[in-house]
């Protein structure tokens, strides 16, 4: 069921965001990115390039990243998302967070968030064992292609990429 409100029809979705239940109505047209970022006031997840090319909107849906500025929110009902706000666990940082820090991974800012959400859906991705284009016949390891491929879709004109690689390696050599 929908509500039209002027020229543009809204309709309900629900949907859960770092742990928190929301029920909102929705413009058809409207982005999960936009939804997230306008309506729920949640800032971390940035528009960069807004055609899925530079990974600043990267999200985690139900386990697995995505593009948010290339995904309709109606499409997420009763969807799971984590945006970098609900990486960590109240005041105490995401391990990646940390690494982050301490290998002096940051970049200019922008792009950060996309890619902490995008290197903790690695670590999982790497723990289930899901291949990727560099991965060899065998059980996936993590090395440092293995980073490099599964980050590919997360740019920035910065220049810290070896010190992300570093990061993720730090945290994902102490979880397996």
């Amino acid at each position: 069921m929908f509500v039209r409100r002027g020229r543009s029809a809204l309709y309900p979705l629900h949907l859960t965001v770092n742990g928190t239940a929301h029920d909102v109505e929705v413009d058809p047209r409207r982005t999960l990115l936009d939804l997230v970022r306008e309506t729920l006031n949640l800032k971390g997840p940035k528009k960069g390039c807004d055609h899925g090319q530079c990974g600043a909107c990267t999200m985690i849906v139900n386990g697995r990243r995505i593009n948010s500025c290339l995904s309709l929110a109606l499409t997420h009902e009763g969807d799971q998302v984590t945006t970098v706000e609900g990486l960590a666990d109240g005041q105490d940082l995401h391990p990646l967070q940390q690494a982050f820090i301490e290998k002096d991974a940051f970049q200019c800012g922008f792009c950060t968030s996309g890619q902490l959400c995008s290197a903790a859906a690695l670590i999982d991705e790497i723990k289930e064992g899901l291949p990727s284009t560099v991965t060899g016949d065998g059980p996936v390891t993590l090395t440092a292609d293995e980073i490099r491929e599964r980050m590919s879709g997360n740019l920035c004109r910065c220049g810290a990429y070896n010190n992300i690689v570093e990061a993720i390696d730090s945290v994902a050599g102490e979880q397996q």
